[in-house]
């Protein structure tokens, strides 16, 4: 991919003077200003024209101007109605003839419930830090066409939604993501092709959606399960999930039946091994 239409420093600048922008610690505004990092994540999102890409966050179109070359169409959520109506005034000045491939939805992408035409296929986006894994989970629970993603987040966040069990920072995320697909580290992303510069480095996170645990425990009980596990993380599962099977005892019960063992801490566990003590609970009813 060329340059082409991609916005440079001197563009983002240029669109958020005119428009008044500031870029709000609140909304983790952090736009992308370079290229080169918007050719390399359109890149490894290996993209096609049959892809219609779902883009979290869009701002002021710096991702969305090279996913337009790459993908048949896109959907951009954007919660900021000043910038979502600008998007397709960027879009039209700088890549006229890719236009009529965008989308755009003025809405809270951790709440939305759908979106226009057909379904989306792939997630790609540079996500807020304050809430990159509830608004990714949400859109895996809510689009079942997802059926792979590119995500750049903050590293530590990245870190926490690749981690294997048994890992330090291995937790809810980990595992809630796994629930739906898995994940890895796809690269680290230095902190000056953004503006304004941020205080934490960023990471990319590609993932492939997989079918959940075929234990026939629902994703709401398993999930239950697992903030159970981990609202205790230092105590073993005995006594973390003693509250929510009733008693100490029959979370013992519930997790022998599970073949877990109730000494074993939340950490260790696999979200299959979490799917099969939601069933059990079920079991014993």
């Amino acid at each position: 991919m060329s340059d082409g239409g991609l916005l440079g420093p001197a563009a983002v600048r240029e669109i958020a003077g005119r428009l008044g922008v500031r870029p709000a610690k609140r909304l983790g505004q952090n736009f992308v200003i370079d290229p080169g990092t918007v050719r390399r994540i359109v890149t490894l999102a290996g993209l096609s024209p049959e892809d219609a890409v779902l883009e979290v966050g869009p701002g002021l179109g710096s991702l969305t101007l090279g996913l337009l070359a790459a993908a048949g169409r896109v959907i951009a959520v954007e919660v900021d109605p000043g910038l979502a109506a600008e998007l397709p005034r960027t879009v039209a000045a700088r890549a006229p003839g890719l236009a009529p491939r965008l989308e755009v939805v003025t809405a809270d992408a951790a709440r939305i419930a759908s979106l226009p035409g057909g379904p989306p296929t792939a997630l790609v986006a540079n996500l807020p830090y304050n809430v990159a894994v509830p608004v990714v989970l949400h859109l895996l629970a809510t689009f079942g066409s997802l059926a792979r993603g590119l995500v750049m987040v903050q590293a530590e966040v990245a870190d926490r939604m690749t981690a294997p069990p048994g890992s330090r920072v291995y937790g809810v995320p980990s595992v809630k993501l796994a629930w739906y697909a898995s994940a890895r580290r796809a690269g680290p992303v230095p902190r000056a092709v953004f503006w304004p510069v941020p205080n934490v480095d960023s990471g990319l996170v590609a993932f492939t959606r997989h079918p959940p645990p075929s234990t026939g425990a629902s994703r709401e009980d398993t999930f239950a399960v697992i903030d159970a596990a981990f609202s205790q993380r230092r105590k073993t599962l005995r006594a973390a999930l003693a509250r929510w099977a009733g008693t100490a005892a029959r979370a013992e019960r519930i997790l022998r039946a599970a073949g877990v063992d109730p000494g074993a801490r939340g950490e260790s566990l696999t979200v299959a091994d979490y799917a099969a003590i939601a069933a059990a609970r079920t079991r014993s009813r």
